[in-house]
């Protein structure tokens, strides 16, 4: 899962007993070679469902960490694309990877914005400025209690009939060894925060989709959901993934 150039089980071991802002801040300069970086087939596979949709003008990165996302939007948006994550060390690696003109030429430019997307700022492009929004693979990072305020700032960013996107994951079946792998996990992190301080929030089963949807229906939203038909289907004929398109009402 990890080359020799990814963190060491060592570093892994003092990452987890951090914070997750700091935790991630030491991740931060090896972070793209792990498997904790989002692979470019989910960015592909919804630059390609969001491209029909478009075109826009300002887009937005929800914890964009290292700007693999803000990379991926930069051919769908005319004007600018603002990755916002709260790892300093993340933005650092983020700025690196992708500098302010890595739009090209008349293309769009890059920002780079370190802040809480629990508590976005509530002034300039973040007061109805964007008119799409993105995340990606960070949604295990927030406790169910805290997705309205994550979703009501995104919804103030956003312009009337703006758009929030996210792919997210088809529940795993009792049978398949994902679901107790997962299930593990979070029982693991859940016994960690419970015995060691700061807390580390990183959750695989804290997402499900109809709370998800009702929570993005009372911040505002009118949500619609896009089968990823690069993933395939379940045996039921359900897709493995699907994009979830919120519109600000």
């Amino acid at each position: 899962m990890f080359s020799s150039e990814g963190p060491t089980l060592r570093e892994l071991a003092v990452q987890a007993l951090s914070s997750t802002e700091h935790g991630y801040d030491l991740l931060a300069p090896k972070f793209d070679r792990t498997p904790f970086r989002t692979p470019g087939r989910f960015l592909a596979a919804t630059t390609d469902a969001l491209r029909p949709l478009g075109p826009f003008d300002a887009a937005l990165d929800v914890c964009c960490g290292t700007g693999a996302g803000v990379d991926a939007l930069l051919p769908l948006c005319r004007e600018r694309v603002t990755g916002v994550d709260f790892s300093a060390g993340m933005l650092a690696a983020a700025a690196e990877a992708v500098p302010r003109d890595a739009g090209g030429p008349g293309g769009p430019e890059v920002d780079w914005l370190r802040a809480d997307a629990r508590a976005l700022p509530t002034s300039g492009p973040f007061d109805g400025g964007f008119d799409l929004a993105v995340s990606f693979g960070a949604f295990g990072h927030f406790l169910p209690t805290e997705r309205p305020a994550l979703f009501t700032g995104v919804h103030r960013a956003l312009r009337p009939g703006g758009l929030f996107a996210f792919p997210i994951g088809a529940p795993q079946s009792f049978a398949s060894p994902w679901y107790w792998a997962l299930l593990g996990f979070d029982g693991v992190m859940r016994a960690r925060n419970l015995l060691w301080r700061p807390p580390f929030v990183m959750y695989y089963r804290t997402f499900p989709l109809g709370g998800v949807r009702e929570d993005l229906t009372d911040a505002g939203f009118d949500v619609s959901l896009l089968p990823l038909e690069e993933f395939g289907r379940r045996p039921d004929g359900s897709p493995h993934w699907r994009l979830v398109v919120a519109r600000k009402r």
